[in-house]
């Protein structure tokens, strides 16, 4: 990317005009600190080039490897192709002695990557905080391109339940790279926490510029019958998504289950301006959506998890799996949920069947071959026809294949032996030797069968992700030790045979947070901590 994107990028700062100090709803730019960073995108040392004749053309990026939202693609399965990240390359991990990023956490929402098809210098990695801050880096060297901070975030005792102090920006954003654009949700308030208020942000990829007609007030458009949204109590912990041109936010609860909250999907259409809006939410006081991964796609349809609702014996939206259609639009049809038929003890038991977000998985040799997983926190693993998903009854295939609660955000892949779903499995029902990290395998059959191939030791809560060279071999799980050693780990995804073991002194990450995941892009592996993110490459 050299003069001609250069010229479109900032055509497009021009179209959406000037970053001003002071931004919508208190967001403010803290200034570009990496002053070479258009300079490096123009490929020259002078100034810009004359821009003011012919009309603005708008920038868009390949995607090539771009990581634009959770888990790289709307299935979530967490599969990167790579074919320089080979089981023999990865033993060789270490951290990139010139890359340099120090942040200020809470981080636990993924970080994203922008590949501009340049030089490496001009690509870059998307950070998010709970300070409320938007981070651009050089995802060569770490420098900072720019940084937008969104308000002020909201402190725990400001709050009436949960356990992430502060909350700010929580979910990881996802990027649409035809408007350049970044989607976000960001929790402030503007008068020393009495005000809570959950703001969708569109912004620029150039310079972290508001977008026309955002923030979005969720407060102010989220309506669904007799539900009635409150940013006081609706944690927005989940992934968002973007199909067909719609941007999903999904909302639950906090830690504690502090009333009264209901689970949410808000559609937000940035195509006109003020973005249209339209909802859903679940029929009782509940049924959060709250698992990292958040919402899944298969291009067309939105699938969701929730969790338990409260003060019913009438299933209403609680513990199941979704299907909505473009809106968000929930026909109430049996194809388009499913629910296990002991869903009220799940609901009394606090046992959420969506504590991983829903996983799309394709089974090649079974009938149907496209499937929905859910892992709850019941320990077990269900599989079901995506097509139809058949209401409150028996999924295609159930297991019970841990005896402690499933928690983070899985990841699934094929490899020649077969295909695997791998998670965070503490209480695993593990083979040969015990671990916190699982892996199970999808045989094909009527119906499919679910057993646990492997396990191995992460020393922490990380949600895991994989790496191949060609989508099938040399197949790679990774995943971070977060909140307890803190180390980036690599394993052989058919074996679960340790590859890495997460290096030295130079690879300590600090406090990495639970349930976040690395990415991989052109080689190198990218961990976030509170305070800082690790580029790790391989010889």
């Amino acid at each position: 990317m050299r003069l001609a994107a250069f010229a479109s990028l900032l055509a497009l700062v021009a179209c959406n005009g000037s970053t001003s100090t002071t931004d919508l709803a208190g967001a403010t730019d803290a200034g570009t600190t990496d002053a070479r960073a258009l300079a490096d995108l123009a490929g020259q040392s002078g100034g810009p080039p004359d821009l003011t004749s012919g009309p603005p053309v708008d920038f868009a990026f390949a995607i090539g490897a771009s990581v634009l939202q959770h888990h790289l693609h709307a299935t979530r399965d967490g599969l990167y192709s790579d074919p320089t990240i080979t089981r023999a390359a990865a033993a060789t991990t270490h951290a990139d002695p010139n890359f340099h990023a120090s942040i200020k956490g809470p981080v636990y929402a993924q970080p994203l990557f922008i590949d501009a098809h340049g030089a490496p210098g001009d690509d870059t990695l998307v950070v998010v905080t709970e300070e409320d801050s938007v981070i651009a880096l050089n995802a060569a060297t770490g420098a900072q391109r720019w940084m937008k901070t969104l308000g002020t975030p909201v402190t725990q005792a400001q709050l009436q339940c949960g356990n992430i102090d502060t909350v700010g920006i929580t979910g990881t954003p996802v990027i649409d790279p035809a408007s350049n654009t970044v989607y976000l949700d960001a929790l402030n308030t503007p008068d020393g926490g009495v005000t809570k208020q959950h703001l969708v942000f569109a912004l620029s990829l150039v310079d972290g510029a508001v977008r026309p007609g955002f923030p979005v007030d969720v407060n102010a458009v989220a309506k669904f019958g007799s539900a009635t949204f409150d940013s006081t109590h609706q944690l927005q912990r989940g992934a968002l998504a973007l199909v067909a041109g719609v941007v999903y936010v999904p909302f639950g609860g906090y830690f504690g289950d502090c009333p009264s909250y209901h689970g949410w999907v808000v559609g937000i259409d940035p195509s006109t301006n003020p973005p249209r809006v339209s909802a859903w939410a679940s029929g009782a006081e509940g049924g959060p959506i709250w698992g990292p991964s958040g919402l899944a796609s298969d291009g067309t349809s939105i699938f969701a998890t929730t969790g338990n609702t409260a003060g019913t014996k009438t299933w209403a939206g609680g513990e199941a799996i979704f299907r909505f259609s473009a809106g968000p639009v929930f026909s109430n049809q049996t194809d388009d949920y499913f629910a296990p038929t002991n869903w009220l003890d799940l609901d009394n038991e606090d046992l959420d069947l969506g504590g991983s977000g829903v996983l799309l998985v394709h089974l090649s040799g079974n009938t149907p071959s496209e499937l929905a997983v859910a892992l709850g926190k019941d320990g077990n693993a269900y599989v079901v026809d995506r097509a139809h998903l058949g209401g409150i009854g028996k999924p295609l295939a159930q297991a019970l294949v841990s005896t402690n609660e499933l928690i983070g955000a899985p990841a699934t892949y094929t490899t020649p032996m077969g295909t695997f779903i791998v998670t965070k499995g503490p209480g695993a029902k593990c083979p040969k030797a015990p671990g916190d990290l699982m892996a199970l395998t999808l045989t094909p059959g009527t119906p499919p069968t679910i057993a646990t191939a492997w396990c191995a030791t992460i020393n922490g809560f990380g949600s895991p992700m994989v790496t191949t060279t060609d989508g099938t071999n040399e197949s790679i799980v990774w995943a971070v030790g977060a909140e307890i050693d803190n180390k980036l780990r690599a394993f052989d995804a058919e074996t679960g045979a340790v590859i890495f073991k997460g290096g030295g002194a130079n690879e300590q990450l600090g406090l990495a947070r639970r349930y976040l995941a690395p990415i991989a892009a052109k080689g190198a592996i990218y961990a976030a901590s509170d305070t800082k993110i690790i580029r790790f490459v391989m010889p």
